[in-house]
C-alpha cells in the first residue's frame, strides 16, 4: 500500500488516532489540524481508496442541512497509522514535522478552550 507520508498526512493520522473508534467529520478534522480543505479532502480520499477509512454520509439532522460525509479508521487503518506515526517519530524530519504539527494543533484547542 503506497501512501505518501507527509505532514499534513502524518497529522491527519494523529488526530484520527486520537478517539480512533469515532467517526470524523471533515470540517472538524480540518479545525484540529489546521489544514485547508484543499490539503485536508485529497488526503481523506487516498486514505479511503486505500482502505484506510470507512466513510459514511450521514443523514441531515435537520431539514434543510445537508447530510455530512463521516470518517473513521478501518481496522488496517489504524495499524498502519500507528506503525507510521510510531516510524515517523523515529526520524529527525519526521519528529519535527509531527512535533511542529502537534504544537500547532494543541494551540488551536488551548485557543478554543479545549483541554
Amino acid at each position: 500500500m503506497k501512501l505518501r507520508l507527509s505532514p499534513q498526512t502524518l497529522l491527519v493520522m494523529d488526530a484520527f488516532l486520537e478517539h480512533a473508534d469515532e467517526w470524523k467529520y471533515g470540517y472538524d478534522l480540518s479545525r484540529v489540524t489546521g489544514l485547508k480543505s484543499g490539503t485536508l479532502y485529497p488526503i481523506l480520499m487516498r486514505m479511503a481508496e486505500r482502505k484506510l477509512l470507512e466513510t459514511e454520509w450521514e443523514a441531515a439532522a435537520e431539514a434543510g442541512k445537508p447530510p455530512r460525509h463521516m470518517y473513521r479508521f478501518t481496522p488496517e487503518g489504524l495499524r498502519f497509522a500507528r506503525a507510521s506515526v510510531a516510524s515517523q517519530s523515529g526520524s529527525s524530519l519526521g519528529e519535527v514535522a509531527l512535533d511542529r504539527m502537534q504544537s500547532f494543533r494543541a494551540q488551536i484547542l488551548r485557543l478554543e478552550g479545549q483541554p
